[in-house]
């Protein structure tokens, strides 16, 4: 099956600085390392992602949050938090980083390819529904399960984070919807603080899975699938979509989980199988964290190519 592989030259301008750990040349390794697997090329579909639009970003945002964020950038950028840095070419990265998630979305319940892996930053898993937050300006995923439901008529959405922190950006906008499954395994205690196993959520649509450090990877490979079949219990979701934040990487500066290239293959490999008995096989996967660049890069490519 061809897969798209979905990302934009806007998302190089956003411009934290050689020395911020999401920095450009995170998107950069992963052309390259994919280059090194000429026949998954080939199996490829490279899309340059359009812009989201601020009526699409006000599906999970506030819109005076949206406009906050696009006057900055218009303004030659700023600080949005201690650790979330804007340029004056991040409103375009932003923007393209949402649209490349609703891209793939499009191409799930049309005639593209029904799995798309989402090449993007800045990341979008802690943004909240009114401020920027841990690198992030929107939250790319939890737009796009809110522009599904809306736009394609789905019901059921399951959203699997498998970054090294809690998503609880992702969380904020979507546990109000039942009919939305969360899934987040993480490093705990870690930042951000939050996703504690008895955070349910308001309608108990949410599943937090906080692991220790520096556990054998099988641990955390064996943690996440429970928690995906427990989320998936009497609920066939039409649509799965992967917060995939490989900073759960072994040896990743900013988390200290152990999972390796295998280890991301088997989790792909086990949603794509699950979602075909549930949803024709649709996934759209978008990059988050991951801030070792050439191992993030192999990653992705072993990512794209268990997602065929």
């Amino acid at each position: 099956m061809t897969i798209a592989y979905i990302s934009s030259a806007d998302c190089g301008r956003h411009d934290t600085g050689w020395g911020h750990p999401e920095h450009v040349g995170r998107l950069v390794a992963i052309p390259r390392a994919l280059r090194e697997h000429a026949e998954l090329m080939m199996r490829i579909q490279h899309v340059e992602a359009r812009h989201a639009t601020p009526d699409e970003l006000a599906l999970a945002h506030e819109p005076r949050y949206i406009e906050q964020v696009r006057q900055l950038v218009a303004n030659g950028g700023g600080r949005l938090d201690a650790d979330t840095v804007a340029s004056e070419g991040s409103w375009d990265a932003a923007t393209a980083g949402a649209g490349a998630v609703l891209d793939a979305i499009d191409f799930a319940f049309g005639d593209g390819p029904r799995r798309s892996f989402c090449a993007v930053r800045p990341p979008g898993h802690h943004a909240l529904r009114d401020a920027a937050m841990g690198f992030c300006l929107f939250g790319n995923v939890a737009v796009g399960a809110h522009y599904a439901r809306r736009q394609h008529g789905i019901q059921n959405v399951l959203i699997v984070d498998w970054d090294v922190h809690h998503g609880n950006g992702t969380q904020a906008l979507v546990e109000h919807e039942h009919d939305v499954h969360f899934v987040s395994m993480h490093q705990w205690p870690w930042y951000p603080g939050t996703g504690a196993a008895e955070d349910r959520g308001p309608h108990r649509n949410v599943w937090n899975v906080p692991m220790r450090a520096s556990l054998p990877s099988t641990v955390y490979v064996d943690a996440l699938k429970s928690a995906i079949d427990a989320a998936t219990t009497g609920f066939t979701p039409d649509l799965v979509m992967i917060s995939a934040g490989f900073d759960s990487l072994k040896g990743d500066p900013l988390g200290a989980f152990t999972l390796e290239y295998e280890d991301f293959e088997d989790l792909t490999r086990f949603v794509v199988e699950r979602a075909e008995s549930w949803c024709g096989g649709r996934v759209v996967s978008a990059l988050e964290g991951g801030y070792a660049p050439e191992r993030l890069a192999v990653a992705c490519v072993r990512h794209m190519g268990a997602l065929e």
